[in-house]
């Protein structure tokens, strides 16, 4: 099976988990903060095709679902009236956003579609998992930019001059691999200013995950350099005049671009799961704008664990998205092996 087709799956994975991040507003049915307090905690809507008399309908449909009078969070569904789900559908009445003026799919007031149920407020969480995939898998890839830009330079600046230099940049290397990562990133997001906006914190975040990962690429990028220097070609270029930037730039870096690729697929699920981890602990992006940490921290609740599964959904889209990126770093890794 050729390395193509084997890395076939994973890249439609991601590609339409970043598809589907990109165009949220689209995708999902209602804006993040929109809530409908009459539905707290329900279970995800039930889709039909057949109604109470055994029609069949070619289209499917929801019935509108309320809360049981004197039973707390348990719901009933109401089927004097279908609700048909209507696919392409125009924007919401009193929906403000403007990057949401259609949707994929939507049903009729007062009736609410819910695919992964909703959370304590009434928000739909499928809609808030759709947006929250914008922070988290771009916090992970802007972060791992960060990374391998930081690495990439001060590893080229250490093979390339050695010495001193060198010396000074690898032990600081080997003091950050020294370190457990993820205590190292909550070390340093302690000392940052905890309120600030969600623009902000963004920012934060990518920027502290981002600077703790340089040490790795770093050194991996030292070795090719140290490798690369001493080729001919680049000893008869040195001869002819060409200069230290030159060289790198030229003949040097472009040798990197493998180290750099393998890295990228490796470095962003976990810088995924660090931002995961920092929103679901409070020190992350918080309320309103939603995370698949912030989303999954209400699980510390011990009410919501045992009574609301759904809940656990965005945990879950974690796991193809992780397994998708770890195939594709062993694709890459067989292709510039060979």
């Amino acid at each position: 099976m050729s390395l193509l087709r084997r890395a076939s799956l994973p890249i439609l994975c991601l590609g339409a988990a970043h598809i589907a991040s990109t165009f949220a507003g689209f995708v999902a049915p209602y804006d993040y903060g929109t809530q409908d307090r009459a539905l707290p905690l329900a279970p995800p809507s039930r889709i039909h095709f057949f109604d109470q008399q055994g029609r069949f309908h070619s289209h499917p449909f929801i019935y509108q679902r309320i809360e049981q009078p004197g039973q707390f969070l348990v719901y009933q569904e109401l089927t004097d009236r279908a609700y048909p789900v209507r696919f392409f559908a125009g924007r919401s009445l009193g929906e403000t956003d403007s990057s949401a003026c259609w949707h994929l799919f939507s049903v009729d007031a007062p009736a609410n579609i819910s695919l992964m149920g909703t959370d304590s407020y009434g928000r739909d969480v499928f809609s808030r998992l759709v947006f929250a995939s914008r922070i988290s898998l771009f916090t992970g890839f802007l972060a791992t930019c960060l990374s391998l830009l930081g690495g990439t330079v001060l590893g080229a600046l250490a093979g390339f001059y050695g010495g001193w230099m060198d010396a000074i940049i690898m032990r600081l290397a080997e003091l950050f691999l020294a370190l457990p990562w993820l205590y190292l990133l909550f070390a340093v997001r302690a000392f940052l200013p905890l309120h600030i906006s969600p623009a902000e914190a963004f920012l934060l975040v990518i920027a502290v995950i981002g600077i703790v990962g340089w040490a790795k690429p770093a050194r991996l990028v030292r070795g090719v350099v140290l490798s690369a220097r001493e080729r001919r070609y680049v000893l008869a270029c040195r001869s002819f005049g060409a200069s230290d930037l030159y060289l790198i730039r030229r003949h040097i870096l472009p040798q990197t671009w493998s180290v750099l690729l393998t890295q990228a697929a490796l470095l962003i699920p976990q810088y995924i799961l660090g931002e995961v981890t920092l929103s679901f602990l409070g020190l992350g992006i918080g309320e309103p704008v939603p995370s698949w940490g912030s989303m999954l921290a209400s699980l510390q609740q011990y009410h919501i664990l045992v009574s609301a599964w759904w809940m656990l959904f965005p945990g879950l889209v974690l796991i193809p998205i992780c397994m998708s990126y770890s195939r594709l770093s062993e694709v890459l890794q067989e292709r510039f092996a060979s």
